[in-house]
């Protein structure tokens, strides 16, 4: 191979963990490896540890004769993409801190800053589930909910960066109480860590999760059922919401609690379903690109501000 052979720098942040890749412009995968975020020792080292990482991944792709061209990053919390701003993020601490500089400046490379969810988004629109539709709205379901509205290709990160966030829609007034200080959010009542936390309320089992949940809904347990059943007509409610206005042609479900499958995924559509009315149901599909969907869309994202730049 020649330095003709251009590869991205991608990492994908999380506050526990962060994947990082050599990621082709095809989409394909060189290289990849993992590394504790450790969030808890603050921001300032977070972001060191990240500006680190990459420039040993950009060093990586030189040995092994490829040609780094840029870097994608990926955040969870608030995220100005135009200015590659870090505006606020719980997991991690970061307050204002300007990671697209900061990389450009330590890797000498172009470099382009995402949300976690909205560059997921823009993977499994056009590398995976949603490839080959014009208008996606891709919604993770783990620990909270989020989503990722993709037209055309492109990402949409709204006016302040905080577009999709669907897990902090009202579906019921005066529900469980939310992290965000609402009662009743989507995230309260469907994530994954809302599931298990009520399993858990009402059954006396501490420790149960969604997927205990999900397991025991399908073997016929009543309780488990119940719960199960409730998340799912809540989680209808928000996609409806979101329907109603984005008009998607299809949307598509990640995260932890899409790992159930059908389990999820035909309850929601007869659920979503029998609630439409004069909008068009939007085919309602699982995820395919699993937990690479943050590095190959950091890398998407990357190209794409390349692109843009020339």
């Amino acid at each position: 191979m020649s330095l003709s052979d251009p590869v991205v720098v991608a990492l994908d942040v999380g506050g526990t963990g962060m994947k990082c890749a050599l990621v082709r412009p095809d989409g394909t995968v060189h290289h990849e490896e993992r590394h504790p975020t450790r969030a808890e020792r603050g921001p300032e080292a977070v972001t060191e540890t990240i500006l680190g990482v990459a420039g040993s991944l950009a060093a990586r792709a030189r040995t092994d004769g490829l040609d780094p061209i840029a870097a994608g990053i990926a955040v969870p919390g608030v995220v100005d993409e135009l200015h590659g701003v870090a505006v606020w993020s719980a997991n991690v601490g970061f307050r204002d801190v300007p990671l697209k500089d900061l990389a450009e400046q330590r890797l000498g490379l172009p470099a382009a800053l995402g949300h976690d969810v909205r560059v997921g988004a823009l993977a499994e629109a056009r590398l995976g589930a949603g490839r080959g539709r014009r208008h996606v709205l891709f919604v993770a379901i783990g620990t909270g909910i989020a989503g990722g509205l993709v037209i055309d290709g492109r990402g949409y990160p709204g006016a302040h960066g905080a577009a999709g966030e669907l897990g902090h829609v009202v579906v019921r007034p005066g529900g469980a109480p939310c992290g965000c200080g609402l009662l009743g959010c989507l995230e309260a009542e469907a994530s994954a860590k809302s599931v298990g936390r009520k399993y858990a309320e009402l059954s006396g089992e501490s420790g149960a999760t969604a997927f205990d949940v999900a397991t025991r809904a399908a073997r016929g347990e009543d309780l488990a059922r119940r719960v199960w059943q409730d998340a799912v007509e809540a989680l209808a409610d928000g996609l409806l919401t979101a329907q109603a206005l984005y008009d998607v042609g299809v949307v598509v479900l990640g995260g932890g609690l899409a790992e159930a499958g059908d389990d999820l995924l035909l309850p929601v559509r007869a659920a979503v379903a029998g609630r439409v009315t004069f909008h068009r149901s939007p085919e309602i599909v699982r995820a395919e690109l699993g937990d690479a969907a943050g590095c190959l869309g950091s890398a998407l994202l990357a190209l794409d501000s390349v692109e843009g730049a020339s």
